[in-house]
């Protein structure tokens, strides 16, 4: 655990897949075609208190839809990219233009299309309900599902190993 820990000292980017991370996965689709999906509060309140530590957070996704942009939007986050069948160019793109090697971002996925950005970054995470192969490549699965803490799970050990958790904590205790 100790080398989960040093890796996450040094993130200064965590970049989330959203179906299957931010989500548990599922997809409602109305008879209209307008697509739903459910994100966890604790999930979101996480990112936020993360971001409030100078961490940067995007969000890649092979799917496009208008309830993503809004859910980021209201979590205060700018990098999204959508409808990334081939994540690690967008991936690639981000920290470039964030000049964050990929050794200093964090990478969390479920599935196989996850597998080359996560090869890639310097923190590679699954959540516990990711695909087999995912979880054999993550350096660190979370304790929680997709859409069910997993993200919270993330920022909080970030937070813990860069020494901000209790500060960020502490502001509902005064």
């Amino acid at each position: 655990m100790q080398d989960i820990l040093e890796k996450a000292a040094t993130i200064r980017l965590v970049v989330f897949d959203v179906d299957g991370v931010l989500t548990d996965g599922s997809l409602f689709l109305g008879d209209d075609g307008q697509e739903y999906k459910a994100f966890h509060s604790r999930d979101g309140h996480g990112m936020k208190m993360l971001l409030a530590t100078g961490v940067d957070i995007a969000v890649i996704t092979g799917r496009t839809s208008q309830v993503v942009l809004h859910r980021m939007d209201n979590l205060g986050i700018r990098h999204v990219y959508q409808g990334q069948l081939d994540k690690l160019p967008a991936f690639e793109e981000l920290i470039r233009k964030l000049g964050i090697p990929a050794e200093q971002a964090a990478y969390v996925g479920d599935d196989v299309v996850d597998l080359p950005v996560m090869r890639r970054a310097g923190l590679a995470v699954a959540v516990e309900d990711a695909h087999p192969l995912v979880k054999k490549h993550a350096h660190w699965c979370t304790p929680n599902a997709g859409g069910r803490g997993a993200a919270r799970d993330l920022c909080e050990l970030i937070m813990g190993a860069q020494g901000t958790l209790d500060t960020q904590l502490g502001r509902y205790l005064d």
